[in-house]
């Protein structure tokens, strides 16, 4: 490790930055926030520099001099891209003692400035030390995507009532005290803007009294990569997990590996637990100070009875949030090929389910269906599939309009059959797992088997 890591407190200090171009830009970009004075030489008024920061940085026209450094400078940057004029710049700087970093050229650093990840007081630097600058921007990336956006105010929040926990715990009881502030309901509480509930539930976990946290989430359609970085996040936080069948074992692996996991899940005819002993089990779990991730399949408030979950635990005064997942219909139809709204073909877009609570027929108007010449997505659809169709053909929609069914979708055992209307029943009946149907004429775009060519297969076999 030949460059060891440390942060400079730059807070009203002067720095020296050589260079007016997109170089210095870049630099001045990152000092700014720091707080420091930025005095910048070789950086005329049309300089890029200038024309976005003028207001901000202090120009001096020509070029870095002695004279400069009587400011008491306590870093100077060199990034005027001309390699003498930063290598002269370099000089300049040691023989005042000051460090210097310049740009592109680690053999003039006695600093390098790393690419930096800011959420208000946390500061995440990443280094190769000018070697490969390229890997740690793209960490610096993938930090950016995995820090959320307020984290910034969550611990800000917290340094604020430092003081508070110190008066009213003592010793051990502290780090155990923030240990839970930070990846519980209040810090959630201020992610989600909401700092009067935030402070609630800071007395309550200051007075001893540990609230739990139910998140109901969305695990989206089962490819792990379509998992929403927020519910990556609870998941590697809870305590408990309910999840459904859908939920797939590649998701459950990213869960955070002790959680207590217990499977909740529904098929059709075949309930493991009845939804209101699922209702009643978060509001127990969550009053035992647990963090409970309730993980459904897609989103959950699209035919994932999300909404009657959420209203059970709100009955019982249980704190509770909804992360959202990337439904069925989104994931399978991108991954199917098929835009589910296309110009010319299709401008509007409905989702319906073939399955009613207590496995009946649900009460839906096809015909209106029928006669707005969009795409329907049926969830739930494969088992009244013939049904389905049968109704649209009786609303007035044409034999032929394309159909694909999608199961598994995302899924590594993804299949998707192309039919039309007239065939529907026919192409459904080759799958077997739960499966999508995608109804219009967009759904000839889709990838996959197509239903004749399969009957021709199975003749030919």
């Amino acid at each position: 490790m030949r460059y060891f890591p440390a942060f400079m407190d730059l807070q009203g200090a002067t720095v020296l930055l050589s260079g007016g171009g997109e170089l210095a830009l870049r630099k001045a970009r990152l000092l700014l926030p720091s707080g420091a004075r930025i005095v910048a030489f070789s950086a005329s008024e049309n300089s890029p520099l200038a024309r976005e920061l003028g207001g901000q940085v202090i120009l001096r026209a020509g070029p870095l001099s002695d004279t400069a450094f009587a400011e008491n400078p306590k870093l100077l940057v060199a990034a005027t891209g001309d390699e003498a004029e930063d290598e002269r710049a370099a000089k300049l700087g040691r023989a005042h003692g000051v460090p210097v970093n310049a740009v592109d050229m680690p053999h003039l650093c006695d600093v390098v400035i790393p690419s930096i990840v800011h959420r208000g007081d946390l500061v995440v630097g990443i280094s190769t030390g000018g070697a490969a600058p390229v890997i740690g921007r793209r960490l610096r990336e993938r930090l950016e995507q995995m820090l959320p956006a307020r984290l910034g105010e969550v611990i800000r929040f917290g340094k604020e009532r430092r003081g508070i926990v110190s008066e009213a715990i003592q010793g051990k009881g502290r780090r155990a005290f923030w240990e839970r502030f930070y990846s519980g309901p209040a810090a959630e509480a201020v992610m989600a803007g909401d700092e009067a509930r935030a402070e609630s539930l800071f007395r309550e976990e200051l007075e001893g009294e540990t609230p739990g946290h139910v998140h109901i989430v969305g695990a989206g359609p089962g490819d792990p990569e379509l998992l929403t970085l927020k519910a990556l996040r609870v998941c590697q936080e809870a305590d408990v997990i309910l999840h459904d069948n859908l939920v797939s074992d590649e998701i459950l692996a990213l869960c955070r590996r002790d959680a207590e996991r217990i499977y909740v899940g529904k098929k059709r005819s075949d309930h493991a637990v009845p939804q209101a002993e699922i209702g009643a089990l978060m509001v127990r779990l969550a009053r035992e100070g647990k963090r409970v991730v309730r993980l459904k399949g897609g989103d959950p408030f699209i035919f994932g009875r999300g909404g009657e979950e959420l209203e059970a635990l709100q009955a019982e005064g249980i704190s509770a949030t909804v992360v959202p997942g990337i439904s069925a219909a989104l994931g399978c139809a991108a991954n199917a090929e098929v835009p589910l709204t296309h110009r010319g073909l299709s401008q509007s877009v409905t989702f319906v389910t073939a399955e009613a609570g207590g496995g009946g027929a649900p009460d839906i108007d096809w015909a209106s269906l029928a006669k707005l010449r969009g795409t329907i997505v049926v969830y739930m659809g494969v088992r009244r599939a013939g049904d389905v169709a049968g109704d649209l053909l009786k609303g007035g929609l044409d034999a032929s309009t394309p159909v694909a069914v999608v199961a598994d979708g995302t899924r590594d055992t993804e299949r998707v059959i192309r039919a039309d209307l007239a065939t529907l029943g026919d192409a459904a009946a080759q799958i077997s797992a739960p499966g999508l149907l995608i109804i219009g004429e967009v759904a000839a775009k889709a990838k996959g088997e197509d239903l004749l060519a399969l009957a021709s297969q199975r003749q030919a076999a």
